[in-house]
């Protein structure tokens, strides 16, 4: 006999949150109701809403800009992030040399060096995609280099006393034992990457047809058109929730047939 539906994990997994969140919107709606709280100040959710469906041609557009951005970023992220963890694993010398820069980037404040890389990067989009990478590369190079680390002594053994080669060794043992610590600093690196192009974009201030959601937010504050800058800002929490579900999604495909950690 098959479960209920609300029992099953996947549906309950998809069902509490959601059920949560229309529970927050329905007390927050009504606070706003009853305290007669002006749109300058806490819009409620209906005003959101109308904002959201009255400019959806303007917020469309600039999302599609901070998300082509977030994906360039988290792109090249990946690749540099890859690079650098493949790198590190093949001496300590190495990585000791090598980690202390990766580590200076990713307490660096975004805020701080964009208007250099702005400066220095002609192109705009350009110069946000490297903002946006530097916040993200950190956790799949950290995550990438424990996990080429963490392998089974005994599996690593056998492969030395069968004379494998370093590449097979990388190929057969190192890169299947870190495809769960990759996959987890993607799931980390998705979101920073959203936050460092946002972020851009606010020291950046970008506007016309390049603009991106936080030019609309600076542009609705200025305006006092709160509902729109909450519209804007439910996007980009929309955006990084998604991204994070692609991702989860991703590594369960990837994992779910071999890997104790998506077998449960």
């Amino acid at each position: 006999m098959n479960p209920p539906l609300l029992s099953r994990p996947a549906v309950q997994r998809v069902t509490a949150p959601l059920a949560v969140g229309v529970i927050l919107l329905g007390i927050w709606q009504a606070v706003c109701m009853a305290f007669a709280v002006p749109d300058y100040l806490v819009p409620a959710p209906s005003a959101v809403t109308r904002a959201l469906i009255e400019d959806w041609s303007l917020l469309s557009d600039s999302l599609w800009v901070t998300l082509r951005i977030t994906l360039m970023a988290f792109a090249l992220a990946i690749v540099v992030g890859c690079a650098a963890a493949f790198l590190f694993v093949q001496s300590r010398v190495i990585e000791a040399s090598l980690l202390p820069y990766a580590i200076l980037l990713q307490v660096t404040p975004v805020v701080a060096i964009a208007p250099l890389i702005i400066i220095w990067v002609k192109d705009p989009t350009m110069a946000l995609v490297i903002c946006a990478t530097m916040v993200a590369v950190f956790p799949i190079i950290s995550n990438t280099v424990l996990g080429l680390r963490s392998v089974n002594p005994g599996l690593l053994n056998l492969f030395r006393i069968n004379h494998a080669s370093k590449w097979d060794t990388l190929r057969r043992l190192r890169i299947p034992s870190a495809l769960p610590y990759f996959f987890g600093g993607l799931r980390i690196s998705c979101g920073l990457a959203l936050i460092g192009a946002v972020v851009a974009e606010f020291v950046a201030g970008t506007g016309g047809t390049g603009a991106g959601l936080a030019y609309q937010i600076l542009q609705a504050g200025f305006a006092l058109n709160i509902p729109r800058l909450f519209a804007a800002l439910f996007l980009i929490t929309l955006s990084g929730v998604a991204l994070f579900g692609v991702m989860a999604m991703v590594t369960r495909l990837t994992l779910s047939h071999w890997h104790e950690s998506e077998l449960a």
